[in-house]
């Protein structure tokens, strides 16, 4: 299993260019329009005079989201450097927790709560964070666009495609009907918070897979692959599916129920699209918050998040207004630690997470 590693760059035009490849999320430093929105919207942002660098690294889901910010962000504020890499969600709290302070990362960028592993080394190590809910997700399971034989697939069919034990290596094997043709799969690295939650929802144990697959922290590199193989399955998030879909087929998802959902805004905003549906996060490491430059952006994220999550460049699924003004209450108060490892098992209502005790 080939594992591409992980990508950092800065967040200026010419460099998203090269960083998002197909999707090219680019904000050019002229929407100063929408910038200055941002910044009136809330208490919390101001365009005061700060310099210096913030380093944001993690999933390749929430990237996209990151890089938008940080390209409104330095429209206004051109002192200060913005980094976002791709390590993957666990590569990136392997950042972010780092023995040694001056190597850790400010921001996590994160497909999936923190897990006890992850808090234990936080704990071991001092470091103190604040978990921020930033957007909803679906990880859409993909297909080549020519392939007209599967429009969707039931879970107990991806769980025996994707199970560590799995054989099926031919379409034909997967239903009757299906053609006899090679099965190529695609998916994320095992460093990955997409890897993490589609292993639990659909094989039923976090990090359970087959290795025999293609496998990438960077999206765009498991698009190009889905794209130019015919007899190609692969998942990962909505939004590189939506950038996309002209080069896509993404198939709908039977529960179990018979009636299988295909993954949309609406779906994955409902909770229709299961169990494929999550929520994405920002972890901000509490030392880190007491510099200006990452207190600045930070707020200017929370200011108006829906203007960012919703930027027809972004295109994810924004969450409530309620939790979001919990999320803005979290850096007010300053509260660190994680809501999302109090929560009972299954537990989908984030206001109700984030704004218990």
């Amino acid at each position: 299993m080939k594992n591409c590693g992980s990508e950092t760059v800065e967040a200026n035009l010419g460099r998203s260019r090269s960083l998002f490849g197909i999707r090219e999320i680019v904000f050019e430093t002229r929407c100063s329009a929408i910038v200055s929105t941002l910044f009136f919207c809330s208490g919390l942002a101001s365009a005061a005079d700060v310099a210096g660098t913030v380093k944001i690294d993690g999933s390749s889901t929430v990237a996209p989201i990151s890089m938008a910010a940080a390209e409104l962000f330095q429209a206004k504020n051109k002192a200060v450097k913005v980094t976002v890499g791709i390590s993957g969600t666990g590569g990136g709290f392997k950042k972010f927790l780092d023995a040694q302070a001056e190597l850790r990362t400010d921001i996590s960028d994160a497909s999936r709560p923190i897990e006890a592993t992850e808090l234990k080394k936080a704990e071991e190590h001092g470091v103190k964070f604040m978990e921020l809910p930033l957007a909803w997700d679906g990880i859409c399971v993909v297909v080549h666009p020519s392939n007209s034989f599967c429009n969707h697939l039931t879970v107990e069919e991806l769980k025996r495609i994707w199970s560590p034990d799995s054989k099926i290596n031919n379409w034909k094997d997967i239903r009757g009907g299906f053609p006899d043709l090679p099965l190529k799969l695609y998916g994320p690295g095992t460093d990955s918070g997409t890897f993490d939650y589609f292993t639990q929802a659909i094989v039923g144990k976090e990090k359970s897979s087959r290795a025999d697959y293609t496998p990438s922290e960077n999206d765009n590199v498991l698009v190009q692959g889905v794209a130019g193989d015919r007899g190609s399955l692969g998942y990962f998030g909505y939004a590189y599916y939506e950038a996309n879909k002209s080069k896509l087929k993404a198939i709908a998802i039977d529960s179990g129920d018979g009636k299988p959902v295909t993954p949309s805004v609406a779906s994955i905003r409902d909770g229709s699209y299961k169990p494929l549906s999550r929520p994405l996060f920002l972890y901000v490491n509490a030392a880190s918050w007491k510099r200006p430059e990452v207190k600045a952006f930070v707020e200017f994220v929370f200011a108006d998040p829906k203007s960012i999550v919703e930027h027809k460049r972004v295109n994810y699924v924004s969450l409530p207004d309620a939790v979001y003004d919990l999320a803005r209450q979290r850096l007010k108060e300053e509260k660190t630690g994680s809501a999302m490892a109090k929560a009972p098992a299954g537990l989908r209502d984030l206001a109700a997470i984030f704004s218990a005790p």
